[in-house]
């Protein structure tokens, strides 16, 4: 897991091919403005998914992995806390090929904060619990990113 701030997402292009691409759709892109929905980049292998939706409790947001992709959470409107716990400590679940996920029960073992500015990228290793907030709406950018 990574976290930092959007002035910084240039520094992390060397992990993987595809986040350069990701660094010039940001900077080509009022993310803002852009209605909820798919836009698709390169084909399956980087896409972004803008997302509305309302805040979760910890209790609420469900822990997740994912096998094929890599997510790049962005934050354009209010606050969001995101639970993270190494996918090693979970305890093995069945997986979703289709969508690309697992889910898995009980709480994170540890909480950030993401303020809008700022992105945190999720390698298949990371389990995160997204969107934990009291705000009624956050919207959202997903990177999708091939591994």
């Amino acid at each position: 897991m990574i976290i930092d701030s959007l002035t910084n997402i240039g520094k992390y292009v060397a992990l993987n091919p595809l986040f350069q691409d990701v660094v010039d759709y940001i900077r080509n892109n009022d993310l803002a403005s852009k209605p909820e929905g798919k836009d698709v980049i390169k084909g399956d292998d980087l896409f972004a998914n803008f997302v509305v939706t309302k805040g979760k409790t910890k209790e609420e947001a469900k822990l997740e992995t994912h096998d094929k992709m890599i997510d790049i959470q962005i934050p354009i409107s209010g606050v969001e806390t995101m639970g993270y716990t190494p996918r090693v400590d979970l305890e093995e679940q069945s997986y979703n090929a289709e969508k690309d996920i697992t889910f898995y029960d009980g709480l994170a073992q540890q909480y950030v904060t993401i303020y809008p500015g700022m992105f945190v990228i999720f390698f298949p290793e990371d389990g995160h619990a997204p969107a934990i907030s009291n705000a009624e709406k956050l919207k959202k950018v997903i990177f999708k990113v091939k591994r």
